[in-house]
């Protein structure tokens, strides 16, 4: 029997109804349904007599699924895809979102939801940032991301100045509002908002990107994802920066203390049902949401 997890905020009315039907396609398809305990009062409160679905706790739910079905935006998939990694867990994205560029199914699409039971799917294996931050030459903390690492000043728009390394070789220093380290992936998130490159997610790159740059020359960089990448903060004008990782960890970074990116042993598995590639779907929701 095959056992999926259903991820998305349950405390948002349309999207648990939406679970609902999806996991009301999936039993009729033989499937199990797991389901974080925490989201079990919320559901029950919504749904009634929904106790076919398995409730677990969280990491016992992402351990025993053999698939992971997210409902929402490319948050939530971000969000799950760093807790399914280390499994390397098979994500299915249906977009309850904006653009949604790493969701597989829009809402009119549920039919194809069978297709998981008889195995009619591909993988696209997605590369991984390991974050680590220094302090002193010591290890002080890491973490993974899909999308990005963001260095910034946290809530205040002010510019701070940034050293750029690679393979211990200074490459230069910016003085901008900060500076993004993204995947493939993540080029089509706050890179590309920041002026980066669009990046197929089969070149195996890192995209290096200044954020509103106080200079004429400072231009995004594609380094290879062999690289060793590190990002010293000696803004001498500020006490403290932040890093933040996929937009949802963050991280106090000192002055003279280091941000390094290497490429992560770890991957994200998205299914892909369908056969759109990244320039079609590309195209698609840049046209849909006028950009």
């Amino acid at each position: 029997m095959l056992k999926i997890a259903l991820i998305t905020n349950f405390n948002i009315f349309e999207k648990a109804n939406v679970a609902v039907n999806v996991a009301s396609r999936l039993m009729q398809e033989g499937c199990e349904i797991l389901i974080a305990a925490f989201n079990r009062e919320k559901l029950m409160r919504i749904h009634k007599n929904r106790e076919e679905f398995r409730y677990l706790p969280l990491e016992s739910m992402y351990a025993e699924a053999d698939i992971l079905i997210v409902l929402g935006g490319d948050g939530t998939i971000l969000e799950a895809a760093r807790r399914a990694a280390h499994r390397g867990t098979p994500i299915l994205g249906i977009n309850l979102g904006r653009l949604g560029y790493m969701a597989e199914l829009e809402m009119g699409e549920l039919d194809q939801l069978s297709r998981l039971v008889t195995g009619e799917y591909e993988l696209e294996q997605r590369s991984m940032l390991r974050v680590e931050l220094y302090a002193d030459n010591e290890l002080r903390s890491f973490c993974y991301a899909l999308n990005d690492a963001v260095i910034s000043n946290g809530s205040v728009s002010r510019m701070i100045d940034l050293e750029l390394s690679e393979g211990g070789v200074p490459v230069t220093t910016y003085r901008a509002d900060g500076l993004i380290v993204a995947t493939p992936t993540g080029s089509t998130a706050y890179s590309m908002s920041a002026g980066g490159a669009l990046v197929d997610p089969r070149v195996p790159c890192f995209c290096v990107t200044p954020i509103c740059p106080h200079s004429f020359i400072a231009r995004p960089m594609i380094f290879p994802d062999s690289s060793v990448l590190e990002v010293r903060n000696i803004c001498a004008r500020e006490k403290m920066l932040y890093l933040t990782v996929d937009g949802r960890m963050n991280f106090e970074l000192y002055r003279n203390q280091v941000v390094r990116v290497t490429k992560s042993d770890l991957q994200t598995n998205l299914i892909r049902l369908k056969h759109s590639g990244f320039y079609r779907k590309l195209r698609q929701k840049m046209t849909d949401s006028k950009v």
